[in-house]
């Protein structure tokens, strides 16, 4: 066995395979794009989702990669275990339809055993396949791993739902006896141990997995995949012949660098670990867009953050230093990972920030702490405050612990750990399961002939149908575009023989072909058709498209460069950019950013279209759309103030936007803000953001009427003027304008409603003398309605005023419901027991002390009933 470097342990895996016909893809993004199942990436194959189930044939059926993963499910682990991280490397080989067991396992064994490239020795090598996968089991033999060597396990089947599944095969390596005693039990039953390390998984993606069938009675999928993922920490670990993977070369890096910082000397301290494994995690996620928040993604980054300060605090580092070791790890990392560089300065800034931000915490935390324990009961904190400290201030257990203990006051850890425990439950419920791939459509799969699409140059085209499907056709040419890149598909027309087709929406075939959906067509192969879009909602769809591209490029000139697309949606009617930051802007960034565009707009700036190869595109500084998939021949378009690469339509000059509108902001969760916004003719369209605004609106209004006409039937004239609505410009500045006219009318009715509720107190009041006039013998019973209940206690104390020994009973309906308040100077009458009993009767509840009690009732059909048993108990 070689003695290799991560770097040279990664290069070796991607040239092996490169030679073997694959296409070498870079990482993808840590962000999933467009599959809300995943918070993270989290396995090589999570992006190549598409190319598995079928609904995206790529170029190259053979793939080979490297792929940034982070898993936070076992976040507790890290630093105590050999092998656990929140942040790791993939190695991966795919076969898309393409070659599977008899190539990938002779591969395999060169790959491990050949001197050229990791010169493993066979018998420190241990292999488990699945009981039934006879094939598997020879081949492994043909290569020749002894039979000693060949574990059967029951659980080597990858399945996850419905969709491709498959036996799999798994690869084990024997470190030796000074890692325990020789027990191949171990691996059969998946215990964890020290001594035989799991580096290489292969998959024999071959059946299709459906609901209420046999796993030996799967279909075979239409296009079998394999799919492998060896783990590049633990390869390193093994081949670096090293206890843990904290001592390969790439972690000592970084663990070099907060020896600079710690009070001692690594000596495979835990700290350690947490720190090096944590820190890597956030730079890495930071340089792909993610940002510290509360929630989702950020929360997850911030707690990992905030692990690794308090570790930072066991090895007696007090000052901010999370943010220097960015340094050390793009030393370790960024040969390969070259963006790290690119992003640096900005990581460092924000992870400096949030430091600061949880020292600061870690203070305020303690005054909290000491105020709950000058509060604890019977010289414990519950577990419940503990709790609130860890989670809501980012408060360690461990430091809870100390400085209660200093205070003679002990933790309820246990009920700490209820709490934690509910609230993974809560988790766990709300995170979206894993879904599997989607079965593949075979007939999709299989159709491979090559369409052209001549929407950039025409928006009409007679054409032949090149292949007629149930749900639409392919056309030979097409001037429709497919929904991708952002941009929804064209709307429009097929003409055949008199007869009009209505395009309901274009999609994209696994193999790239531009499928028509049309609704009960007839159309058959080799039809002669006419295909027409329609050229406003075209025209308007590239006006809101292009404006995209400026608006991304002034929020990464206005707000900072770390702002990465997050996703987007370009129609007709507008559009929507997703994107990163630690906050919503508020209005007068909004309004300075749709300035900054239009002002773009105005300067008539050419729009050059070109074609070129993805180096030569990023030497011109052009940005990438967010998950995109670039082959070698990219399309560039530049307007001056900023350069893309994307596939979508455009305007020629950036004067055809016309002009441009804000509508919206607002918080998506895990640090990611949408903004919407709209081009030209489209801008009629901020209606459509103002209209929850109107209907609140006409809602105070119908409120501000019916008080005036309460007041009226009452006989009292109240003047009450509506804010006037301002003229609309077609711009952010008419949300802002409505907000405003929202929040006057607003406290305008609260004004009102204020008058009105005093003078129906002023009233019941003067009305005494009425309510007197139906005095009992011991008391008086009095019903209102709609009065204030702020009012009914005055009005109870004015009447007992009157009566010289007896009770006061007041029934005051509001809005289906009642309230009694009921006041005694009499002894042998108790005020509560008469309030409990009326409430009662009235389906409610209620009581209060001998002179003075309150209930209500939510039944007043019950109401009448209840007055007359009160009168009856007062004569």
């Amino acid at each position: 066995m070689k003695h290799l470097t991560t770097n040279e342990i990664r290069q070796i895996w991607l040239d092996f395979f490169k030679e073997k016909g694959h296409s070498v893809e870079e990482s993808a993004s840590l962000i999933p794009n467009n599959d809300p199942t995943l918070l993270w990436i989290n396995a090589g194959v999570a992006p190549l989702k598409k190319y598995f189930d079928g609904s995206v044939v790529p170029q190259n059926p053979r793939i080979v990669n490297a792929q940034k993963c982070i898993r936070t499910n076992d976040i507790e682990k890290v630093g105590k275990t050999a092998r656990h991280h929140t942040f790791f490397e993939m190695l991966g080989n795919f076969s898309i339809g393409d070659y599977f067991r008899e190539e990938v396992i002779p591969w395999a064994a060169e790959l491990l055993f050949d001197e050229k490239y990791f010169g493993f020795d066979k018998d420190r090598i241990y292999i488990t396949y699945y009981p039934e996968d006879f094939e598997t089991y020879e081949l492994w033999k043909q290569v020749g791993i002894k039979d000693d060597h060949l574990i059967p396990n029951p659980g080597n089947f990858w399945e996850i739902g419905e969709g491709p599944c498959g036996p799999d095969t798994e690869i084990f390596f024997d470190r030796g006896d000074k890692y325990g005693p020789s027990d191949t039990t171990l691996i059969r039953d998946d215990i964890e141990n020290d001594r035989y390390i799991e580096i290489w998984n292969i998959v024999f993606s071959q059946y299709n997995a459906k609901a209420n069938l046999k796993r030996e009675d799967y279909p075979e999928l239409p296009s079998k995949n394999i799919d492998t993922g060896m783990g590049l920490e633990r390869m390193a670990c093994v081949m670096q012949e090293v206890p843990t993977n904290f001592e390969t070369d790439t972690f000592q890096t970084i663990i070099k660098g907060i020896e600079r910082f710690a009070a001692e000397a690594y000596k495979g301290q835990m700290s350690y670990k947490v720190i090096a494994d944590h820190v890597r995690t956030v730079t890495f996620a930071v340089s792909d867009g993610a940002i510290l928040s509360n929630e989702g993604r950020g929360y997850v980054l911030r707690r990992l953050l905030r692990r690794a300060v308090k570790h930072g605090k066991k090895l007696g580092i007090e000052k901010p230093f999370l943010h220097k070791l960015v340094d050390d790890v793009a030393l370790a990392m960024g040969d390969y990972y070259n963006a790290i560089h690119d992003t640096k300065d900005m990581v460092k800034g924000l992870i400096y920030k949030e430091e600061i931000k949880f020292l600061e915490t870690l203070s305020a935390g303690e005054k909290i702490l000491e105020n709950m324990l000058d509060q604890a009961e019977s010289g414990v904190l519950s577990g419940k405050d503990a709790f609130t400290l860890y989670d809501t201030y980012g408060f360690p257990l461990e430091l809870t612990i100390e400085l209660s203990e200093e205070a003679g006051i002990k933790v309820d850890v246990a009920g700490f750990e209820q709490e934690m425990m509910a609230q993974k439950e809560r988790a766990r419920a709300a995170r979206k399961s894993i879904s599997s791939m989607a079965a593949q459509n075979e007939e999709y799969l299989l159709f491979k002939e090559v369409d052209k699409f001549v929407g950039y140059d025409t928006l009409e085209t007679k054409t032949t149908v090149l292949k007629a499907f149930d749900a639409g056709i392919v056309l030979a040419e097409t001037p429709f575009y497919a929904e991708s890149g952002g941009q929804v598909a064209d709307k429009g027309w097929i003409y055949q023989a008199g007869i009009s087709y209505e395009v309901l929406d274009v999609q994209k075939l696994p193999n790239g072909q531009f499928l028509h959906i049309l609704e009960n067509h007839n159309l058959s192969d080799g039809d002669k058709v006419e295909a027409k879009v329609d050229a406003y909602t075209r025209n308007l769809t590239k006006r809101n498209h292009s404006v995209t591209h400026l608006l991304f490029a002034a929020l990464r000139k206005q707000i900072g460069e770390h702002v990465s697309q997050q996703g987007s949606n370009v129609s007709s009617e507008g559009m929507r950019f997703d994107f990163n930051h630690t906050r919503a802007l508020n209005d007068e960034e909004m309004l300075l950013l749709e300035k900054e565009v239009n002002d773009v707009i105005k300067q008539n700036i050419s729009v050059d279209i070109s074609y070129m190869s993805v180096s030569e595109a990023k030497a011109l500084g052009a940005i990438a759309e967010f998950g995109e998939k670039y082959g070698d021949v990219v399309r560039v378009v530049n307007m001056g103030y900023t350069i893309d690469l994307c596939g979508g339509t455009h305007v020629s000059s950036t004067s055809e936007i016309e002009r441009f509108a804000l509508s919206s902001i607002e918080n998506k969760g895990s640090g990611i803000y949408r903004i919407t916004g709209h081009a030209s003719d489209a801008i009629v369209h901020i209606k459509d953001q103002l209209k929850g605004l109107n209907d609140e609106i006409k809602k105070l209004q119908k409120k501000a009427d019916k008080i005036v006409q309460e007041m009226e039937t009452k006989g009292i004239k109240l003047s009450f003027v509506f804010p006037k609505e301002a003229p609309q410009v077609g711009s952010y500045q008419d949300v802002i304008e409505k907000k405003k006219e929202f929040q006057t009318l607003s406290n305008l009715v609260k004004e009102l409603d204020k008058t009105y509720q005093q003078k129906m107190r002023e009233m019941a009041i003067e009305n005494v003398d009425q309510y007197l006039k139906n005095k009992l013998k011991n008391g008086v019973v009095v019903k209102t309605e709609g009065l204030d209940n702020k009012a009914l206690r005055p009005l109870a104390d004015r009447l007992m005023d009157h009566i010289q020994n007896g009770v006061v009973f007041i029934a005051n309906v509001t809005n289906d419901k009642v309230t009694f308040i009921v006041k005694s100077n009499d002894k042998k009458q108790h005020a509560g027991q008469i309030a409990k009993k009326a409430a009662t009767m009235c389906g409610g509840g209620g009581g209060g002390r001998s002179d003075m009690a309150q209930a209500g009732g939510k039944d007043i059909t019950k109401l009448e009933e209840t007055l007359d048993w009160v009168r009856n108990k007062l004569s």
